[in-house]
């Protein structure tokens, strides 16, 4: 008989435990841990039969030069956005977990890729039902020749259809709602996770199959389940965004065949999620008119250069005490900047509102905008509209100096691209203003970009 062994889990961190406590060790969250028994079984596989010992193949040391390698050849998405974030495409026996707030596109980006492979390819969902796949594969819309559909929850069932479709690629929609036989618990706890995801491991190495899961999220925004299953796939994606915008950020957080720099930018649409290939023109308003408050920023999402556009409020404050408000903009550092404006360049915004706003609801780190974030307040705030051919490109330090940003070609040719006339930079980048088609106006002071621009 199969020895059974009982253990305690920590639904929050994944930490187990012996007994059970009130307070889990590793996260000190109080009664979070909950016992799950764990049945022991030797023969267990992916596969419906056994593999005996004589077909094992048994590993050696090999000297790391004597190792041949052959460059894989990645499953193409005829994604463009997915495909720069993965790094090319799918490699072959790979596992990528994406993960996202409920709501946010992770089942229709998917089963739109699934629709677009070229590749037989297997979507199972635990979540959906046949009827409801149907009815958002009509509305996404694609070719469904390659693309087979299968609602189960139970491992071992998922591989004995795999064995007859022998499919190309595996999609799983998701893994907290996948269970196996091997573990006497509910599915979504910590040891099916962790246990559903070492067979999918598995057959993906031993096939060479690309597998995609869909993960859940928690309230914090990591994802849901132990931690270890972050370390056991070979890729995380994060699709990030705010349902009540059009646009969805995709991320990656940990990628063994790749970057994880590039990002992929979708918008959401009734037909399903729009590959943007070119974001800045959709992050500049259009609007001819000229209008204070509003200055273009040429920023970095990971390795991607974007133009984005920051829009500024000043006005009297109407009760005792002024406010400051962000949308998309780290609100601590506007602060900052408003202190230096106060100190270094004699500016009275102590007794003012201020507003500020990253046009298309993304959330931006980059310290590259403070220059711009400058010229949008002072613009306001005089009433004074900024020419739109212009754009910035720089860090503001505490004593009113403008510093430098790293990858400032990217940024310069994406300013050109767009048909900007002139960027401002700091006077340390150490750049020859002859090599690039755009004007570049060098400062090295606050009070000189106030000059420029306001003079």
């Amino acid at each position: 008989m199969a020895k059974i062994k009982t253990t305690f889990y920590c639904q929050n961190c994944g930490t187990q435990h012996a007994k059970w406590q009130g307070q889990c060790s590793s996260c000190k969250q109080w009664n979070t841990l909950v016992e799950e028994i764990i049945e022991k079984n030797e023969t267990k596989d992916w596969k419906s039969k056994d593999i005996t010992a004589s077909h094992k193949r048994l590993s050696k040391p090999h000297l790391i030069e004597e190792i041949e390698y052959e460059k894989q050849k990645r499953f193409k998405t005829n994604n463009t956005e997915l495909d720069r974030v993965l790094g090319g495409g799918l490699v072959p026996g790979s596992l990528t977990l994406l993960g996202g707030e409920p709501g946010i596109g992770k089942s229709t980006l998917l089963l739109q890729v699934s629709l677009q492979l070229p590749y037989k390819t297997l979507y199972v969902s635990g979540e959906e039902s046949l009827q409801q796949i149907k009815m958002r594969a009509q509305r996404i819309g694609g070719d469904t020749h390659n693309c087979y559909i299968l609602t189960e929850t139970k491992t071992q069932h998922i591989f004995r259809q795999i064995e007859q479709l022998n499919p190309e690629i595996l999609i799983i929609d998701s893994i907290q709602t996948l269970q196996t036989d091997y573990i006497d618990s509910s599915a979504g706890s910590i040891s099916q996770i962790r246990e559903c995801t070492a067979e999918l491991i598995k057959f993906a190495k031993e096939t060479h199959t690309p597998v995609l899961l869909i993960g859940h999220i928690n309230k914090e925004g990591s994802i849901a389940g132990p931690k270890i299953l972050e370390h056991m796939v070979d890729t995380v994606l994060q699709f990030e965004g705010d349902r009540n915008h059009l646009y969805r950020i995709l991320r990656a957080h940990k990628n063994r065949f790749g970057s994880t720099h590039e990002i992929g930018i979708y918008e959401m649409q009734g037909e399903g999620l729009r590959e943007v290939n070119n974001p800045s023109e959709i992050l500049i308003s259009k609007n001819q008119e000229d209008l204070s408050g509003a200055a273009i920023a040429a920023t970095l999402e990971g390795l991607r250069p974007l133009m984005i556009e920051i829009q500024a409020l000043v006005s009297t404050a109407v009760y005792g005490t002024p406010q400051r408000s962000t949308t998309g903009y780290n609100a601590k550092r506007l602060n900052m900047l408003l202190a230096v404006l106060e100190k270094r360049a004699g500016f009275k915004l102590g007794a003012k509102d201020v507003f500020l706003n990253i046009t298309g609801g993304i959330n931006v780190d980059d310290t590259a905008i403070d220059l711009a974030v400058i010229a949008a307040i002072l613009s306001s705030n005089e009433d004074i509209a900024i020419a739109k051919d212009i754009c910035f490109a720089a860090e503001v330090g505490l004593a009113g100096e403008v510093r430098p940003v790293p990858k400032i070609e990217q940024r310069i040719l994406e300013a050109e691209k767009l048909g900007f006339a002139s960027i401002m930079l700091s006077g340390q980048n150490k750049i020859s203003k002859g090599k690039y088609g755009i004007k570049i106006l060098f400062v090295n002071k606050v009070e000189e970009v106030i000059e420029h621009l306001f003079a």
